[in-house]
């Protein structure tokens, strides 16, 4: 009986892809390692935590009013929640270094120094979305609400309301300024023109406010603080695409 053996290129391909598998094993364990760090070492400042993340809502309800618990694990479930979410944006650089290190092992050399400078940016943005939302636009909005209240309506938050609609924000800013690199790199590979971005911006300025509405709480003004951002990085990314590069649209 003859002995089978394996094509050379299927025998490379079979041994890159294991190398592969075990490069996205290894990152995701460090990765997670270093989240889980993070996060046991907030947990015994955990009220601590919590208490810096609803500064904004706290320093904006009148006064008398405060914080509730509707349910009975809440006071012990939300602030170690809070905590895991503030370890998740601490670590935010170290995770994205181990996605760049996975990213690097399969891309050729001649793209890796691209994807860089993409990653880094990205995650600057991000965080900058996110300073954003927490810093200016949080504020702001628990200000109107509580001054919106009917009178005889005292403004009593529930606390696991208040961190899902705090994440949920800072979560919406955070991927909606990233719009400058999602156009950037569209213009960059050719799939659209900026003359066909420019002549979308009547829909790009609607989907905005679509864009708003699906990520942020169902009401006009937080819709419209995260789309009108939205659209003026929109417009930023074009000037930066008419300054650095070339339309490289396939349509020509």
């Amino acid at each position: 009986m003859s002995s089978l053996s394996l094509d050379p290129d299927t025998e490379r391909a079979g041994r890159s892809l294991l190398k592969g598998v075990l490069e996205l094993r290894s990152r995701l364990f460090k990765a997670l390692a270093c989240l889980l760090l993070v996060f046991l070492a907030l947990l015994p400042f955990a009220d601590q935590v919590f208490q810096v993340v609803a500064r904004p809502i706290m320093d904006a309800m009148p006064e008398g009013s405060s914080l509730i618990s509707k349910q009975v694990a809440s006071p012990f479930l939300t602030p170690m929640k809070t905590a895991f979410w503030v370890a998740l944006f601490a670590t935010m650089p170290l995770i994205l270094y181990h996605v760049w290190k996975l990213v690097d092992f399969w891309l050729p050399s001649s793209k890796r120094r691209v994807a860089l400078p993409f990653i880094v940016t990205s995650a600057g943005l991000f965080y900058v979305g996110v300073a954003f939302a927490f810093f200016v636009v949080l504020p702001m909005v628990f200000k109107f609400f509580a001054t919106a209240a009917p009178p005889g309506v005292r403004v009593m938050t529930d606390i696991n309301s208040f961190l899902s609609f705090t994440l949920g924000m800072v979560f919406a800013f955070g991927l909606s300024f990233q719009t400058p690199i999602a156009i950037i790199l569209i213009v960059w590979s050719g799939l659209v023109s900026r003359k066909a971005l420019k002549n979308a911006r009547p829909y790009v300025f609607l989907g905005a406010f679509v864009f708003g509405m699906l990520l942020s709480p169902p009401d006009v003004f937080s819709q419209t603080l995260l789309a009108v951002p939205m659209y003026a990085l929109f417009e930023i990314a074009l000037l930066t695409c008419a300054r650095s590069l070339p339309d490289r649209s396939r349509r020509g």
